[in-house]
């Protein structure tokens, strides 16, 4: 691992943590935890439930900030950044994917895709085409019209795989995708991420305690204790 480079260039890591602390109330959720994630690679990490993935994932995404440490992402250093720009970042370089996929329940699959075009400034029309052949490349096709109430687990969260993806991200965070999910389902949600992710050369942060979804990854870590195991296991 290099560990000198911060810029994002092909010889440093694109994002990395270092000695992140964060609490939750008396509860130290992280402590002094370390990573690196390449451009165009695919992270796990993996522990046991409380070992603080989730809270190093929101830290990584700057959905929170940490209580210390630093989190640098392209030459920034994102706990230091404004909301604003912390918000963009989330709109344009950063897609995020939750255990239960989050879809807003009032829109049909088709206009979830398409929403984060939307608001990206994209118009309708073509948002909404995108969408669908984002649907399409995750195998959700003949859902479009469908709200996540009527789909399927595996279906839906594949439909939130492509919002994730569809504008572009550099970064995929992806929090026990698979969590909600029997094992068919999951590995077909695997599949389509990894497939996805490689071909279009997005990073992914996959967060999990599933040992076969971690394989999935080129790397993974092991947290344990809100601090990352010393050695790293090639998956």
């Amino acid at each position: 691992m290099t560990n000198g480079d911060t810029n994002g260039t092909t010889a440093g890591p694109l994002l990395a943590a270092h000695d992140l602390v964060k609490s939750h109330g008396r509860t130290e959720a992280l402590r002094g935890a370390r990573v690196e994630l390449r451009a165009g690679e695919i992270l796990a990490v993996s522990g046991a439930s409380g070992s603080g993935k989730s809270t190093l994932l929101h830290c990584l995404a700057g959905i929170v900030r940490p209580d210390a440490g630093s989190v640098t992402y392209g030459g920034e250093r994102l706990d230091h950044l404004p909301e604003k720009r912390l918000s963009e970042l989330r709109r344009t370089d950063f897609g995020v994917v939750f255990q239960f996929g989050q879809l807003i329940p009032e829109l049909t699959a088709l206009d979830n895709v398409a929403l984060p075009l939307m608001l990206a400034g994209t118009g309708r029309t073509e948002a909404r085409a995108r969408a669908g052949e984002w649907l399409e490349r995750f195998g959700v096709r003949g859902q479009e019209e469908s709200r996540p109430g009527e789909m399927s687990g595996g279906q839906a969260q594949r439909a939130a795989l492509a919002r994730a993806l569809v504008t572009g991200p550099k970064v995929v965070f992806a929090d026990e995708p698979t969590g909600a999910l029997d094992s068919l389902a999951g590995e077909q949600v695997m599949t389509a991420l990894a497939r996805t992710a490689r071909e279009s050369g997005t990073a992914v942060l996959l967060v999990t305690h599933d040992a076969q979804v971690a394989a999935y990854a080129d790397r993974e870590v092991q947290l344990r204790d809100g601090a990352v195991a010393p050695l790293e296991v090639t998956a």
